[in-house]
């Protein structure tokens, strides 16, 4: 994915979350996790974007985190800005991650790898 981070791939080995870290249910095929703060810009256009491709895809969720509300996840998985995109694949293992607002392309691109 675009933005700062890159959309670097990660060990497969490394994070997980589950429904409980969601307050929610995984989507069935991949879950795309917004790390939000309440001033940050960027953050509403990203959470434009990855609603609709959550739209776009079956089985594909949005679910948005208030960074500041939840600082031991935030700690636990490292994010140091908003937004922060992790892609997560049905069985939540962390496959992607990007800092900053990401391109369109660039989520349906990574979804590719989680599902």
């Amino acid at each position: 994915m675009g933005g700062q981070g890159d959309g670097r791939r990660l060990d497969p080995s490394g994070p997980r979350l589950d429904a409980t870290d969601l307050d929610g249910e995984l989507g069935a095929r991949a879950t795309l996790v917004q790390f939000s703060s309440a001033f940050c810009a960027p953050c509403r256009a990203t959470r434009r974007i990855l609603g609709e491709v959550a739209g776009m895809v079956p089985g594909v969720r949005h679910v948005e985190i208030d960074a500041e509300a939840r600082l031991e996840l935030v700690r636990a998985l490292g994010v140091l800005k908003t937004p922060t995109v992790l892609v997560l694949d049905a069985d939540g293992r962390v496959v992607r991650r990007a800092v900053g607002q990401p391109r369109k392309a660039d989520v349906i691109a990574a979804l590719g790898e989680a599902v």
